[in-house]
């Protein structure tokens, strides 16, 4: 019997209570809590301080309210580094400053869709949380310019930060940010919609550790913006440009020039993926650079793109996404400069033919680096390419939604030559035929329920 009545399980007289507190460390919350419930001796140890360094509880968002993270905070107090409540809508103002209060040596905090939450919390983790260095914010959108001010005052740590979708921030919000955390190496502000190039100018002028940076729907950035980011951050090594419409290739005109081992790691995002690119720009002193999302940045042409190719050798990953003016002269010089190219989106790039694929798989990055190709929407896409995609013998996925040239049979012969490839693709039920002898015009079945 492993436990009796008074407490002394063989487990309790074997092994130190040190030891069993270790073995306790590895747990996860469920576990912990279960353990709790066997003795009161495993439950002084399950609930001890140190086993709960890490807590995530989006598992259990719909239930944690208030009172289970001041409850929490209570009992972890120092020990708690990092706290996810992503998701967690219950959450709010007055519980979160019991927590900072309790928990003054939090590290990593994730508010992500904590909706209740206002600039008051910010207050309290600038005042209680000075060790704070990677904060989630994403989605909390009563959050202000006022938030950015104080987190700035007292937490002079944060090297990352999420503001995506609080779309009340604005320049002077970014100003206060980055002249009190200097140290910031990432900085996500998608969806930030009132955000302009003087934005990005006082993080070119403040930020100078900043390795990614993401503006993805960021409409209101131009080729200005682009051009400061790339003199002003040597450290960059993630950049997306997603949604911002206004770019030309003056922006990759200056990543070219200001960064020539530039690693674009883009954000290729087909359906159920969530993107993210990494661009790193290397300016004199500058470290490799390595993502670049340009989806959607339809005034972006072959120009921009060929001296892009020549400059960055080193690009990985890219996101092309409706970059619709892009030929297949683009594919022909990434296939000659750019060796490493692993995952490149091109869907509703229309422009695209069998040829560009051509260059692609014949090319070192085809032969040996390829692995995500997306050609969602490229309507001059037929079986052709599929041939010439058996040479990519590392390709691991394929996106052909709504190409309409390409057939069943074309996949099937490209995946007899390479069987773990997944390929994605959708083919509209056929028409049945007219009825032999049948007059007037055929209407549709939505039509005829009409």
């Amino acid at each position: 019997m492993v436990f009796s009545n008074n407490d002394e399980g063989l487990i309790n007289k074997k092994l130190p209570k040190e030891l069993l507190l270790r073995i306790f460390s590895f747990l996860d919350i469920v576990t912990l809590c279960r353990c709790a419930q066997i003795s009161k001796a495993w439950n002084i140890l399950a609930l001890d301080g140190s086993n709960w360094q890490r807590i995530d509880l989006f598992n259990f968002q719909t239930d944690v309210e208030g009172r289970v993270v001041e409850n929490i905070s209570k009992r972890c107090g120092g020990f708690l580094r990092k706290l996810s409540l992503r998701g967690c809508i219950g959450v709010g103002d007055s519980s979160l400053k019991t927590f900072a209060q309790n928990c003054r040596n939090i590290e990593h905090l994730n508010l992500n869709g904590c909706t209740k939450i206002t600039d008051s919390t910010c207050y309290s983790l600038s005042r209680f949380c000075s060790k704070l260095k990677h904060l989630d914010l994403t989605s909390c959108v009563s959050i202000t310019n006022s938030s950015l001010k104080g987190i700035s005052e007292g937490c002079r740590s944060l090297e990352y930060l999420n503001l995506s979708w609080c779309d009340q921030i604005t320049k002077d919000g970014i100003e206060a940010l980055v002249r009190g955390c200097r140290g910031l190496k990432a900085l996500l502000l998608r969806g930030c919609t009132q955000l302009e190039d003087e934005a990005l100018k006082h993080i070119q002028n403040y930020c100078h550790e900043l390795v990614s940076l993401n503006l993805q729907s960021c409409s209101r950035v131009t080729d200005e913006g682009v051009v400061q980011i790339c003199r002003g951050c040597p450290r960059l090594q993630a950049l997306c440009l997603s949604g911002c419409g206004n770019l030309t290739d003056a922006s990759l005109t200056a990543l070219a020039l200001n960064c020539p081992r530039l690693q674009t790691n883009s954000r290729v995002h087909g359906r159920g993926r969530s993107p993210l690119a990494n661009l790193s720009c290397c300016f004199s002193l500058c470290l490799l650079p390595r993502i670049l999302e340009a989806a959607r940045c339809s005034h972006l042409t072959d120009a921009g793109f060929t001296l892009l190719a020549r400059n960055c050798h080193d690009l990985e990953k890219m996101d092309l996404e409706e970059c619709i003016l892009i030929t297949d002269s683009t594919l022909s010089q990434l296939s000659i400069h750019c060796p490493r190219l692993q995952a490149l989106s091109l869907s509703h790039c229309e422009l695209i033919t069998d040829d560009g694929i051509l260059h692609l798989s014949n090319s070192a990055c085809g032969h040996e680096r390829l692995r995500v190709l997306e050609l969602d929407n490229c309507l001059l896409i037929t079986d052709v390419a599929l041939e010439h995609l058996e040479h990519c013998r590392g390709l691991e996925r394929l996106e052909l939604y709504d190409c309409q040239q390409v057939t069943r049979a074309g996949i099937k012969r490209m995946r007899a030559q390479l069987p773990h490839v997944k390929v994605h693709a959708y083919f509209a039920p056929v028409t049945p035929p007219s009825a032999v002898g049948g007059g007037g015009q055929r209407l549709c079945r939505c039509c005829v329920i009409l």
